[in-house]
């Protein structure tokens, strides 16, 4: 079997969000069999209602539908925004009803993160608003579980729902360990489910023949 890539897409304003979406892709590369592709999503106009399509000056590259089409897995970060997903994620997603159409998602595991500037920020119910169009795309929805032991002990970011992050405004941004602990455990376990995924539609194809 090839490696199994797991794809992670972020948006991230002021580097929080990209700092978690690089552990997560720490524990993606920590499990054998598994590579990480890491993508950014460019800010909306709120003029024309289109994205900037400029190459980004910095950071990971802009994620495409093709990148999309070609992962085993998928990790998708967002900033909360009024306890919903920023604007550039959900205008993203909105792009995506050719891959429903398609099925191109079907049976992918997925599993998203976020952070916020204040500790109650709507969190949960940020990740739970980009898990809805993941579960109409016939993805599998990966959490952490609480046997993660820095689930319980984790006085800032970190929930079962996803990996999070919790920055102060105006604080500059420096994840607490067990944000860093959980952001590469959730990794790791997308990919594990990835490889197991593909390794058993791998064992029923051969079995077909």
């Amino acid at each position: 079997m090839s490696d199994v890539n797991v794809l992670v897409i972020y948006h991230s304003r002021h580097g929080a969000t990209a700092e978690l979406a690089r552990q997560i892709c720490r524990g993606i590369e920590s499990v054998a069999g598994a590579m990480a592709t890491l993508r950014s999503l460019p800010v909306v106009s709120a003029e024309n209602e289109r994205p900037v399509q400029q190459v980004p000056e910095a950071g990971a590259p802009w994620a495409t539908l093709d990148d999309l089409r070609r992962c085993d897995g998928l990790l998708l970060g967002s900033p909360t925004r009024f306890g919903n997903m920023a604007a550039p994620v959900k205008y993203f997603l909105d792009s995506t009803s050719a891959l429903w159409a398609d099925g191109s998602l079907i049976g992918k595991p997925a599993g998203v993160f976020t952070g916020s500037s204040s500790l109650h920020g709507g969190q949960e119910s940020t990740l739970l608003s980009m898990m809805v169009p993941l579960i109409h795309h016939g993805m599998l929805i990966v959490g952490i579980p609480f046997a993660e032991q820095a689930l319980s002990s984790t006085r800032s970011g970190g929930t079962p729902y996803g990996a999070s992050h919790f920055t102060p405004y105006g604080n500059a941004v420096a994840l607490t360990e067990e944000e860093k602990t959980l952001a590469r455990a959730h990794g790791a376990r997308v990919a594990e489910t990835a490889i197991a995924l593909k390794t058993r539609r791998e064992s029923r194809a051969r079995t077909a023949r």
